[in-house]
C-alpha cells in the first residue's frame, strides 16, 4: 500500500474514525475472549460450557435481528459523527458494568452485558460503512475500506490474544476490568475527533414498527441489482468466515492433533491473510473500485479451500504436535499456506463489494442498506452454524470434508452472482488484460472529473482500446464504437454488458446512426462519461486519421466538457492491424507497454474537429 494511503490515518477526515472502530473491535474481542475463558474455567456449576458458549453467541447476534432497522434509520436521520460519540460514551458505561462482572466472576451478569455490547455494535454498524463516503472521495473509497478491513481483522486478532492473556490462570480480574474500561474511554476520545457527517435524510420519520421496517430496508438494498448482489456476496463471505473459524478448533484438535498454541497460530494466519488481502486489493485496484478482483477472490477462496481438504493428509496420525513440530512438516506449511490464501483472497473479495455498495447506493438511505446487510449477515452466520451442525454433527462429515463442501458451494454462489451481474466477470477480463497482456502508464487522469457528464475523445489503434480505457478510467464509460466491432463474437457480450453504443454511417444505416446519438444524449443527460473514437475506424497504418464531425454534433446538443486522450504503444500488438488484419495472424508479442496521456478539458464552445485532432496528436507524441 502506498504512503499516500497510509497518510489517510493522520488526516482528520479518516484517522479518528479509523481508530474509533479499531479500538471498538479490539475491546469487543478482549471482552468476548475473556468471557469465553471464564465460562471454560467452570465457574458455573451444573451447566455445560458448550451450552453457555452457544447462549453467548445468540445473545450477541440477537440485537442485529431486533434493532438493525432502527439503527439504520437513526444513522440516516442524524449526524453520524454525533451518533458515534454517543454510542462510544454508552460503551464506557457498558464496560464499567463488565468490569464489575469480571471482578465478581458473575457469568450470567456478563452475558447480559454481552447482549448490550451486541446492541451497541448494532447501532454502530450502519454508521461504520456509511460515514466513509461522506469523508472520502470516490477515488479513496477502496483505500478507506481496505484500511478498515485490515484494522478490523487486526483488532480481532490482537483483541482475542489479549483476552486470553488477561484471563490466564491466576490473573487479577482487576486487570481485565481496567483494560476494557480504558479501551472504551480511548475509543470515545478518538470519536471526538471525527468531523461532522451531516444527516443524509433529516426529514425522515422513524418507523417504530421494526418488523415492517426490516422488510422496508431490505427493499432499499434490492433497488439496484449490483448493490443487492454485493450484499448477498458479503453475506456469503461471513457465512464462509464463520464456518471456517467455528470449525478450526475441531480441525486442529481432531485432525492436526495440535496444541492450543497451534490453534492460535492458524487462527492468526487466517486473520493476517484477510488483512494482507485488503492491503494487496488496494494496491491492485489503482485507486478505483475494481470489481474484477471480486471473481478473482472467489477463485482463490475455492482453490485454497479445496486444497485444505487434502493438505493435512501428510501429517502424523497418532502424535500430538506443537507449533515447532508442525512447522517441520511440509504438510504443516501447506495447511498454513491454504489458510493464508483463503484469507488473502477473502480480502480481494470483500473490499470491492463494500466500496461498490457505498458508491452505487442512494446516499439518502445508505445506512439503512448497511443495516439490511447486517441483518442478513447475522442470518447467514446462524445458517453457517446450522450447516455445521447438520453436515458435521448429523450427516457425520469430517471437518476437512465440510471445508470441501464449502469450497464447492462457493463455486455455485459465484456462478449465480456473476451470471446475474456479468459486470464482475467483464471487469476481471479487463483487469487481466490491463495487468497481464499490457502495462499501462497513465498521465493526466486527474483531468477526468470524478462526477458529472463529459465526452472523452481518443485515437483508435486496436480492438481492445475500449477495454484498456475502461480499465484505466475510474468511472464507468459508455463507449461509442463502430457497429462491426460492436458485433464481434464474444466482444459483443462484453460491449453490451458495458452499455457500449453502436454506431454506423448515416448513409449505410441511418436508423442505427440516429439511435446512437439519442443514446449519447441520454447518457450525458444522466451525468455519465461517454467516449468516442472520432476517426470512425481502426487505423490501418498507425497514423492518426482525420476526425469526423460527429463530435461537434454531440457538443452542440450537449454542452459538456471534452477531454482529449491518446493511446500509444498498441500499434503492432496482436489486436492492431499492423502486418495484416487483426485476429487473423499469429501474435508477434503478447506483452506491450502502453501509454495513455489525458489532456486538459476543452469547453464545448472551443471544440473543433481539427483542433481536437491536433490535441490528440500532441498527446500521442508526448513522452
Amino acid at each position: 500500500m502506498s504512503t499516500s494511503v497510509f497518510s489517510l490515518l493522520v488526516k482528520r477526515r479518516f484517522g479518528p474514525f479509523f481508530f474509533t472502530q479499531f479500538l471498538g473491535a479490539f475491546n469487543d474481542n478482549v471482552f468476548r475472549q475473556a468471557l469465553i475463558l471464564l465460562i471454560a474455567s467452570g465457574v458455573v456449576a451444573g451447566t455445560e460450557v458448550n451450552t453457555l458458549n452457544n447462549v453467548a453467541l445468540a445473545l450477541f447476534i440477537l440485537p442485529f435481528f431486533l434493532f438493525s432497522a432502527l439503527a439504520g434509520q437513526l444513522a440516516d436521520k442524524y449526524d453520524r459523527a454525533m451518533l458515534v460519540r454517543r454510542i462510544k460514551l454508552v460503551e464506557i458505561f457498558i464496560m464499567t458494568f463488565a468490569a464489575v462482572g469480571f471482578f465478581f466472576n458473575a457469568v450470567y451478569f456478563l452475558l447480559a452485558v454481552l447482549f448490550c455490547m451486541g446492541l451497541q455494535s448494532t447501532f454502530f454498524g450502519p454508521i461504520k460503512y456509511s460515514i466513509i463516503p461522506q469523508h472520502l472521495p470516490s477515488r479513496e473509497l477502496v483505500s478507506g475500506n481496505a484500511l478498515v478491513e485490515m484494522g478490523t481483522f487486526l483488532a480481532i486478532l490482537l483483541g482475542s490474544i489479549s483476552g486470553v492473556l488477561l484471563k490466564m490462570d491466576a490473573a487479577d480480574p482487576l486487570i481485565v476490568s481496567a483494560v476494557v474500561v480504558g479501551l472504551a474511554a480511548l475509543g470515545y476520545l478518538a470519536a471526538r475527533g471525527i468531523p461532522k457527517a451531516p444527516a443524509a435524510d433529516p426529514g425522515m420519520k422513524i418507523n417504530w414498527n421494526l418488523w415492517r421496517e426490516t422488510w422496508h430496508i431490505v427493499g432499499y438494498a434490492r433497488e439496484v441489482k449490483s448493490v443487492w448482489m454485493c450484499v448477498l456476496g458479503i453475506c456469503w463471505f461471513w457465512f464462509l468466515g464463520a464456518a471456517y473459524t467455528t470449525q478450526l478448533k475441531v480441525y486442529v484438535d481432531d485432525y492436526l492433533l495440535g496444541t492450543d498454541g497451534l490453534y492460535a497460530l492458524l487462527l492468526g494466519t487466517f486473520s493476517v491473510g484477510i488483512g494482507l488481502g485488503s492491503y494487496l486489493c488496494e494496491k491492485m485496484s489503482g485507486h478505483r473500485v475494481e470489481l474484477g478482483l471480486v471473481p478473482l477472490g472467489s477463485i482463490g477462496l475455492s482453490a485454497f479451500g479445496i486444497d485444505l481438504f487434502f493438505s493435512y493428509a501428510g501429517l502424523p496420525k497418532d502424535v500430538s504436535v506443537d507449533i515447532a513440530a508442525f512447522l517441520q512438516q511440509p504438510a504443516g506449511w501447506r495447511v498454513m499456506v491454504d489458510l493464508l490464501g483463503i484469507g488473502v483472497f477473502g480480502g480481494f473479495y470483500i473490499v470491492p463489494l463494500f466500496a461498490l455498495i457505498q458508491q452505487r447506493s442512494n446516499p439518502s438511505h445508505l445506512a439503512r442498506i448497511i443495516a439490511a446487510n447486517n441483518i442478513l449477515n447475522s442470518l447467514f452466520m446462524v445458517g453457517s452454524a446450522v450447516a455445521g451442525i447438520v453436515l458435521v454433527g448429523v450427516l457425520d462429515l469430517t471437518v476437512p470434508e465440510f471445508f470441501l463442501v464449502l469450497s464447492l458451494a462457493n463455486v455455485l454462489v459465484a456462478a449465480y452472482i456473476y451470471t446475474r451481474v456479468p459486470e464482475f466477470l467483464i471487469r476481471l477480463l479487463v483487469w487481466m488484460l490491463t495487468n497481464v497482456l499490457y502495462r499501462i502508464k497513465e498521465q493526466g487522469m486527474e483531468n477526468i472529473p470524478d462526477e458529472g457528464p463529459c465526452l472523452l475523445v481518443c485515437n483508435h489503434v486496436s480492438y481492445v482500446d475500449a477495454l484498456l480505457l475502461g480499465g484505466a478510467v475510474r468511472r464507468p464509460v459508455r463507449f461509442v464504437m463502430a457497429k462491426p466491432i460492436y458485433d464481434l463474437p464474444l466482444m459483443n457480450y462484453i460491449f453490451r454488458t458495458g452499455k457500449a453504443i453502436p454506431i454506423d454511417s448515416k448513409e449505410r444505416n441511418p436508423e442505427i446512426y440516429q439511435q446512437a446519438f439519442e443514446r449519447i444524449n441520454e447518457e450525458l443527460a444522466d451525468g455519465q462519461v461517454v467516449c468516442i473514437f472520432p476517426e470512425g475506424k481502426l487505423t490501418r497504418d498507425g497514423e492518426l486519421a482525420e476526425f469526423k464531425t460527429g463530435m461537434e454534433k454531440i457538443v452542440n446538443e450537449n454542452r459538456v466538457p471534452v477531454i482529449p486522450m491518446a493511446l500509444s504503444g498498441l500499434w503492432g500488438s496482436f489486436f492492431s492491424h499492423k502486418g495484416g488484419p487483426a485476429l487473423t495472424r499469429l501474435p508477434k508479442r503478447f506483452w506491450s507497454r502502453v501509454k495513455l496521456n489525458v489532456g486538459e478539458a476543452v469547453t464545448a464552445d472551443q471544440v473543433a474537429s481539427q483542433d481536437m485532432r491536433r490535441r490528440v496528436l500532441g498527446l500521442r507524441e508526448r513522452p
